[in-house]
This record gives structure tokens, C-alpha cells and sequence, in this order.
């Protein structure tokens, strides 16, 4: 008999805009170039001059992903504030709801170790996490 997800009743999440999320070591965060169009633009910069200073090229499969600062944290962070929000990326706007996370209850409390905003704030149906994870495959 197969299990049922662990979240269809859903789950809470309310960011507290804390930046852990953006500021693991290690961690990074692929873009299209559609999502760096975005970012440039919302920054009033040239896109060559945008992927001039924020975007490395990992390899013609992975494409781009921003530059982090030594410490991990993403270049686009600042005062543990996300300066391009309103158009983040895909892998960022769908956190903490990514695959890894929602596998299994286990996983989820493991995120919310680091993630202050899980537990807190509105209800996500299972519906809703369903979509947001059928986003991230588009």
C-alpha cells in the first residue's frame, strides 16, 4: 500500500525574510536567462553588464547561476535582504517547497531547523505545494 504525502493537509509558511535561505554555504541559484532579463532590468543595468558581475556560465547544461560571496551567501543579498525580491528567481520564489524538502516529514522538519518561516504564517494546500512543484519542473 502506498504511503500518503505527508502534507496533504498542508503546510504553513510564512517567510520572516531572515536570509538563511540565501546565505547557505554552498549553496547557489540557477536562473534562465528569461529570470536574468528580469533581474537586469529591475536593476536599470545593461544585461551584459548584469551577467558581467552577478551571473556565472557553470556549462551549457546547467547554465547560468548567480555568484555567491566567499561565505556562500548569494550576491544578491544585502543586510540579509534579498535587493532584487520582486523578481527572484524561480528557485528562490518556490522555497521552502522545493522536492528535497517536501520527500517526507523528516526532510520538512530538517528545513525548518534553518527556516524560521516554516510553521509560521498562511496554509498551503497540498493543491498549492503540488503546483509549486510542478513550476519548478517547467
Amino acid at each position: 500500500m502506498k504511503k500518503g504525502k505527508f502534507y496533504k493537509d498542508g503546510l504553513h509558511f510564512g517567510c520572516t525574510f531572515c536570509g538563511k535561505c540565501c546565505s547557505h554555504p554552498g549553496g547557489y541559484v540557477q536562473l534562465t536567462e528569461q529570470e536574468a532579463s528580469n533581474i537586469a532590468d529591475y536593476l536599470g543595468m545593461d544585461e551584459d553588464e548584469f551577467l558581467e558581475k552577478y551571473i556565472e556560465l557553470v556549462d551549457e547544461d546547467e547554465g547560468f547561476r548567480l555568484k555567491s560571496f566567499s561565505d556562500g551567501g548569494c550576491i544578491l543579498l544585502k543586510d540579509d535582504q534579498c535587493t532584487v525580491y520582486p523578481v527572484r528567481p524561480t528557485q528562490c520564489r518556490t522555497f521552502p517547497f522545493w522536492p528535497e524538502n517536501v520527500k517526507s516529514a523528516y526532510r520538512w522538519k530538517l528545513t525548518a531547523e534553518d527556516c524560521p518561516g516554516i510553521g509560521e504564517g498562511r496554509l498551503y494546500t497540498a493543491e498549492e505545494i503540488d503546483e509549486i512543484l510542478k513550476s519548478m519542473k517547467e
